[in-house]
């Protein structure tokens, strides 16, 4: 569900990011984040008539970038530098970052991988790419039961219903961390992610 946290979080990252995707109001941050100035005065340093340095205003002002007050009849703007920190401190996280992809299905890019290398239910061949390599140990670590022990000859069986190679795919297996081995004894360990979600993966 994608929640009011996350909907916020990706309108203020869309805004900074409009705010910021013209070079005349990055221009005018510059400026202003080095002193005080009018509209007249932004306007004679950039070259440009009033009412566009208003319109960049406004927009940087909904950003929440910059700051206005009023000496007389005269609107002083500046870079509001504190905001910029809270903004950085509180919406440029990793976390935030990553929930404007909430909503994005994210197992959609490895269930295309399984598509193309399985083929009636069995796998075609091993991918030479390591990351899809581990999309198709992944899947076929899935295929054993957690908490369950195997024997070698157990193993190579529950394999070979998928590719014949079961040697390179056990040892595979064991090198990736997703099946331990000791005393002849294979067991599968548990994917982090399918722990908190309980997901199997499907094609």
């Amino acid at each position: 569900m994608i929640t009011a946290t996350h909907t916020d979080s990706v309108r203020a990252l869309v805004r900074f990011f409009k705010a910021l995707a013209d070079e005349n109001r990055l221009r005018m941050l510059g400026l202003l984040a080095g002193r005080e100035c009018s509209v007249e005065e932004l306007a004679s340093l950039l070259r440009r008539t009033p009412p566009t340095v208003s319109h960049h205003l406004n927009r940087l002002k909904e950003a929440g970038l910059v700051q206005m007050r009023a000496e007389g009849t005269t609107h002083l703007y500046r870079l509001d530098a504190e905001a910029l920190r809270s903004l950085s401190k509180e919406v440029f996280t990793p976390e935030r970052m990553a929930s404007a992809a909430e909503g994005v299905e994210g197992d959609a890019w490895e269930r295309k991988v399984l598509r193309d290398f399985f083929e009636n239910g069995r796998l075609k061949e091993v991918p030479a790419s390591r990351k899809k390599r581990l999309v198709i140990l992944k899947w076929l670590a899935d295929q054993f039961d957690l908490g369950r022990r195997y024997t070698e000859r157990e193993v190579n069986e529950v394999v070979k219903r998928y590719h014949e190679d079961a040697a390179t795919l056990r040892r595979e297996l064991i090198g990736n961390k997703l099946m331990q081995r000791e005393s002849g004894m294979y067991w599968r360990v548990p994917d982090v992610d399918e722990a908190r979600s309980g997901r199997r993966w499907t094609y």
